[in-house]
């Protein structure tokens, strides 16, 4: 652990059961999040992405909403996280030739941030992008040899005062 001792774990008690944090005792400040991530594709699904040429549909609208309903969602599927009030989501796209990059940042004024909403738009924009064009990028074997999300990151985090 990188500078942690066991009995710092927040999500544990003192007979190591998992609990959920209690962060009724917090002042609510506000909160920015900001995650990434990238979807390695074939220059040709990139450019049919581009082009709007993918069969399913809109890829980057899809997934825009796939990022947002994540967002709103994550304290279903994270187990120790708290439902939290969502102020804002901004989701910003980079398609470069061979890759589509993903920046989801959430907004919330509360007691507990909101790094792992941004994560959870990141990851589940870009499995949205993935389903999106997945018949374009399987192989003959219906593998997917060049296909790879990578590089997901929290890119920044702030909290400040609430006045």
């Amino acid at each position: 652990m990188t500078g942690e001792d066991a009995n710092d774990l927040t999500h544990v008690d003192e007979s190591g059961d998992v609990q959920m944090v209690d962060v009724g005792a917090k002042p609510d400040t506000a909160r920015r999040a900001v995650a990434r991530g990238t979807i390695h594709l074939s220059e040709s699904t990139v450019e049919a992405i581009r082009d709007n040429q993918v069969k399913k549909g809109d890829v980057l609208a899809t997934a825009r909403i796939g990022a947002v309903q994540a967002v709103k969602h994550t304290w279903e599927t994270i187990p120790m996280c708290h439902q939290i009030p969502i102020t804002n989501i901004d989701t910003e796209f980079e398609v470069d030739s061979a890759a589509v990059t993903l920046s989801v940042a959430v907004e919330t004024t509360g007691k507990t941030g909101c790094e792992m909403e941004a994560l959870e738009g990141v990851t589940t924009g870009l499995n949205v992008v993935w389903d999106m064009v997945k018949a374009a990028e399987k192989d003959s074997e219906g593998q997917y040899p060049g296909t790879k999300i990578s590089d997901v990151e929290v890119v920044s985090k702030e909290k400040k005062t609430v006045e």
